[in-house]
């Protein structure tokens, strides 16, 4: 739209809805990465927006606003982190990705630390197609070249070769299999029947404060 600002002779008059040189409304190029994250491609957004807010955009102003975070990206992802972190979490997620033209259903694994505050941290986050100790090896050297120099507990799933590619980099840390991995692996002892009773029974456990508290519940 074509707008008319007022002049003064001091050039002292501010826009308050619209600033001078403002492009783009508030929030829109917000709404437009919101949903590129979610997955859905440049013509569905442009559709989208056309549907509910009747505003035309083209698919080059959409790649446009997506493109801009890309250099806030890289930055986040080279950051440097904390010399030490108590506890971190490495995991996967599946999430639908925009690649090639399509969206498709990947794997996304990250690393959450927890600080010595109790704060949590995404460390980083990869994508990978294979899952595999290299790749996790990777992992850890990257994290290890952005300052972080110590891991006391790296809590995982227990995939093959993890626990080694993580004490390769971090020799000191505990690697421990996530509780919920180990109450799968203690279940599939039992029948169907008994394993209601047996995972009130082994929340006991792992809750305990204490290792005599663990063992009493036991």
């Amino acid at each position: 739209m074509e707008i008319e600002v007022p002049r003064d002779r001091s050039g002292s008059f501010d826009p308050l809805w619209i600033a001078k040189g403002q492009k783009r409304f508030e929030g829109f190029a917000e709404k437009i990465i919101a949903m590129y994250a979610r997955g859905m491609t440049v013509r569905e957004i442009a559709g989208f927006l056309l549907d509910h807010d009747q505003v035309e955009v083209s698919a080059d102003f959409i790649s446009t606003v997506t493109d801009s975070v890309l250099e806030a990206v890289v930055e986040w992802q080279n950051r440097p982190l904390e010399r030490s972190y108590p506890v971190v979490y490495f995991d996967a997620l599946g999430v639908k990705i925009r690649d090639e033209g399509s969206v498709r259903n990947k794997a996304v694994y990250l690393a959450l630390g927890i600080a010595a505050d109790g704060t949590k941290e995404v460390l980083g986050i990869w994508i990978e197609q294979n899952e595999g100790a290299k790749f996790w090896l990777k992992v850890m050297n990257e994290l290890r070249n952005r300052g972080g120099e110590d891991i006391l507990i790296a809590v995982v799933d227990g995939p093959k070769g993890f626990p080694e590619a993580i004490t390769t980099v971090f020799p000191l840390a505990s690697v421990p299999t996530c509780i919920v991995h180990l109450s799968r692996y203690c279940l599939s002892f039992c029948g169907w029947k008994e394993r209601q009773a047996l995972a009130g029974e082994l929340k006991a456990i792992y809750r305990a404060e204490t290792a005599g508290g663990c063992r009493q519940a036991a």
